[in-house]
């Protein structure tokens, strides 16, 4: 039975506009107004419609995403700023020049000062006791303006008991202390304290310091006072190690402005600091959290490229006969060309247009629902997303629609007589590419981390490929079994099932590759939700050390060991620390002007925190080469510190020791976790090289709140150790991951939502050739009820086979990027494989009952004239 060709409606009243009569030639038809007339006719046609809705749908998921990540990404950099104090800082060996100030005030921005460094801190002489000497500890004295800090809240003691949040310094003759300064004078608050000359009181306790370094070298106690109060104490004097810091805040553009004009009148012992130079633990957290939100992005953007692949593939298949018929009728290749590249960026321009619309619009729905979850409150977003989005629609458009509609040129006029001719088939490596390169820039453009787009284009890419494959063999391996099957009713639909699937070669590998990717994209954000969220925060535990102890020296080894035993703590590793200075490389002495950068300068020119041993720390990762001999004279160094100081493997380093020379081969790097809040250092040496030589030992622990007294049992029976405490840190540490899994919930859910409707308009890209068979099977006795089994069982089948493959190509992009991108250990979720597999299979089989569930009901007739 042949079926009568079918000219598209683009064909009626074309007819005088590609022709050329004899008595009155027409003018040459403009391709700028043909594709006009083509959209137009195709739109009122319906022909458009799955194309329009699927772009229009993938565009407003990717931009309903990108709205919100870019709201969130602002709030978390805004919230990241509490950890400097500002937006800006300036630190500095001595005072900042006024004319900086000057300068910010200029621009708009807010200034505020800090001056730290480390003095006495003693207990006011007793006139009654003149003779008895007075208690004292080292502490760090910080002295602020009154405005401090301008980004961030201190949280401080309440007179009548509790705490409370401030955004200003001590008033003048006050000073806030921390707790255990207080305990170690056997003062309270209220009592008086010595600084140098002043005596001034305690206020009260201060609990939470926003932008209090994670550095705790030399670190103690701390101690805040009013910059008024400073130059009565007399305690800074030539000489004095004394950090200036110049905070500002105001408007991104202003920032950056004064940033800009900064630069270049920054002199030695100065240097700007932002969160990606100031703090290396939040830094990792932020820019972890960052990568999450870009990945749903990501994949949201690879459910669009399913969608419109397939969409445009069953456009250019509906056009086929219509394209024909205007050959026939002198329609010139490049005049269809043209027109259909225009009408493809008419279609783009229109369903970026909608979508952006309805994701700007839905994205304030994932803002009301997250609101009441995420502690931050979320700045309104920029149009940014709104372009982005509708960049992202035309180039899914041109990359994976191009090929499939520009063949349609290509359509020779005898199609109108022979049905089975078609297009010139495009080069497989033609669409590959096409489609690469155009998912490439989106990966690049979207994920905003090129680690990210490699791994996870890779992923992908290949995923496709593997996909293609396995299918194409599944088809070949099953098509014999349809002989095996019993003949009967009972087993009719089977057999036609298999028939189907085995006939249909390549549009179920399409399909199925196809469903496969989209498949494996939702499963990846639900890995992405699940285990990679767990392995982020199994990196940074709610029990990761929240205490650091210093200066503990080998003697005290045992009794210490003995304390920390006796409280139930666990797993506290001591670990040496030796100072040593760079004094060498290759032979070659080391010089400050041999390094241009700031950061360089500074690790150079102070001494190292270098450590020893055999294995090296279970939360650092190897990087490159191997780990250290312990019998050799050898060093592994961290990556980051290698290429700031512009090391590299089989460099000699020699450092000076308290007085002795060590040198030691450079064989190994190191990836450090810094937001594992456990001790890292940049330099590991063997034992051959530095256990002989003066050290301490240095430790981190979780304290837990009910056996905090134990910190002063320490320092109270060890004198000499310095205990910092690291409880704020590691909490504003798990309230961003908090934030960041609350996010990608919420995000999940609706690129879920999307991803459904998405991949449904993809499913029905085989309708059309699945109405016609139906009709036929029906005109030649099939019952309803078979043809729909039938339809159930083969897409059940595809849908079968995808669930499977997507769980794994899921399980391997999640271990990729787990392990090389977000850098923890992955663990995968195996029970991935069964649910994909039935996954698919229902939502296969369901969403082709639901498209054919009227054709089956239709009669035959009218089934076979319709298609």
């Amino acid at each position: 039975m042949s079926e009568s060709p079918r000219p598209s409606p683009v064909v009626s009243g074309l007819t005088a506009a590609t022709t050329t009569g004899r008595k009155s030639p027409r003018p040459p038809v403009s391709a700028w107004r043909f594709s006009q007339t083509l959209l137009s006719r195709d739109w009122r046609a319906g022909e458009l419609r799955l194309l329009l809705v699927a772009l229009a749908v993938a565009v407003a998921a990717i931009s309903t995403v990108g709205f919100f990540i870019d709201r969130l990404g602002t709030a978390l950099s805004q919230e990241a700023t509490q950890l400097l104090g500002g937006d800006l800082v300036i630190n500095a060996d001595n005072p900042v020049p006024p004319a900086w100030r000057d300068e910010a005030v200029r621009r708009g921005l807010a200034t505020a000062t800090s001056i730290t460094f480390p003095s006495m801190a003693l207990t006011p002489v007793n006139p009654a006791r003149p003779d008895e000497l007075p208690a004292s500890q080292l502490a760090s004295i910080k002295a602020t303006t009154g405005d401090y800090p301008l980004r961030g809240e201190l949280t401080v003691s309440k007179p009548g008991g509790g705490e409370e949040a401030v955004r200003h310094g001590p008033k003048p003759g006050f000073v806030w202390a921390d707790r255990m300064l207080l305990q170690s004078l056997g003062l309270a608050v209220g009592d008086s304290i010595a600084l140098g000359d002043a005596t001034l009181k305690v206020e009260r306790l201060v609990l939470v310091e926003p932008d209090r370094s994670t550095s705790f070298i030399n670190f103690a106690p701390r101690v805040m006072m009013s910059v008024d109060d400073l130059p009565a104490t007399r305690l800074i004097q030539p000489g004095s190690r004394v950090t200036y810091r110049m905070l500002t805040a105001g408007s991104p553009s202003a920032v950056a402005g004064f940033q800009t004009w900064l630069s270049g009148r920054l002199g030695q012992g100065q240097r700007l600091e932002t969160l990606e130079t100031g703090r290396p633990d939040m830094r990792m957290t932020l820019d972890r959290s960052r990568q999450f939100l870009s990945l749903v992005s990501l994949l949201s953007a690879l459910i669009a490229a399913v969608a419109i692949g397939l969409g445009a593939r069953r456009f250019a298949e509906r056009h086929l006969d219509g394209f024909a018929v205007l050959k026939s009728l002198g329609a010139s290749q490049s005049l269809l060309l043209r027109s259909l590249l225009l009408e493809m960026l008419w279609i783009a321009l229109a369903g970026a247009a909608v979508g952006a619309a309805v994701g700007w619009a839905a994205h304030w729905g994932l803002v009301l629902l997250a609101g009441g979850m995420l502690p931050v409150t979320l700045p309104p977003a920029s149009i940014w997303p709104a372009f982005q989005a509708a960049g992202a629609g035309i180039v899914l458009v041109l990359g994976f629609a191009a090929v499939p509609i520009l063949r349609l040129a290509g359509v020779p006029p005898l199609r109108v007589l022979r049905r089975d001719l078609g297009p010139p088939a495009a080069s497989v490596w033609i669409v590959m590419v096409a489609a690469v390169l155009a998912f490439g820039l989106l990966l690049i453009w979207y994920s905003g981390d090129r680690r990210i787009a490699l791994f996870a284009g890779a992923g992908f890419l290949g995923g496709a490929l593997v996909f293609g494959a396995v299918t194409l063999l599944a088809v070949r391996l099953v098509s014999p079994l349809r002989h095996w099957v019993r003949s009967g009713p009972a087993t009719a639909a089977l057999r036609v099932a298999l028939a189907n699937w085995s006939r249909r070669r390549m549009t179920s590998v399409i399909q199925t590759a196809a469903l496969a990717v989209g498949l494996m994209a939702l499963m990846l954000l639900t890995v992405t939700r699940n285990d990679l969220l767990d392995s982020w925060r199994a990196a940074s535990p709610a029990d990761a050390p929240n205490r650091f102890v210093l200066n503990l020296q080998p003697d005290q080894r045992a009794a210490f060991e003995e304390m920390v035993r006796a409280e139930g703590l666990r797993d506290v590793e001591l670990y040496p620390m030796i100072r040593g200075r760079l004094i060498a490389v290759n032979g070659r002495t080391v010089s400050l002007e041999d390094y241009p950068d700031e950061r360089a300068r500074r690790l150079v020119d102070r001494e190292f925190n270098l450590s020893y041993g055999d294995r090296m720390p279970s939360h650092n990762q190897p990087d490159a080469g191997r780990w250290i001999n312990p019998g050799a004279l050898e060093v592994s160094a961290e990556g980051g510190i290698m290429r700031t100081l512009g090391l590299k493997l089989g460099d000699r380093l020699r450092f000076d020791v308290a007085g002795s020379t060590v040198e030691v081969a450079l064989v190994g790097s190191r990836k450090l976790a810094w937001d594992s809040l456990k001790v890292n250092f940049f330099m590991i040496a063997s034992p051959a090289a530095l256990q002989d030589k003066p050290q301490s030992l240095i430790t981190s622990m979780h304290l837990p709140a009910e056996k905090a007294e134990l910190q002063q049992r320490l320092v109270e029976r060890m004198p000499n150790l310095t205990v910092l405490d690291t409880t704020a840190i590691l909490r504003q540490v798990q309230t961003m991951i908090d934030q960041v899994a609350s996010a990608v919930q919420f995000l999940f859910l609706f690129a879920l939502a999307a991803g459904v409707v998405v991949l449904y308009a993809a499913l029905a890209s085989s309708r059309d050739e699945r109405v016609r068979e139906a009709g036929l099977m029906r005109a030649l006795g099939a019952s309803r009820r078979q043809l729909t089994q039938a339809q159930v069982l083969e897409l059940a089948l595809s849908g079968l086979l995808a669930g499977i493959l997507a769980a794994a190509g899921a399980l391997v992009t999640g271990w990729l990027l787990a392990s090389q991108v977000f850098e923890f250990a992955y663990r995968p979720a195996w029970w991935l494989l069964p649910a994909g597999a039935l996954i698919g299979a229902l939502f296969s089989a369901g969403a082709g009952w639901w498209s054919l569930r009227g054709v089956v009901a239709a009669p035959p007739m009218a089934t076979l004239r319709g298609a």
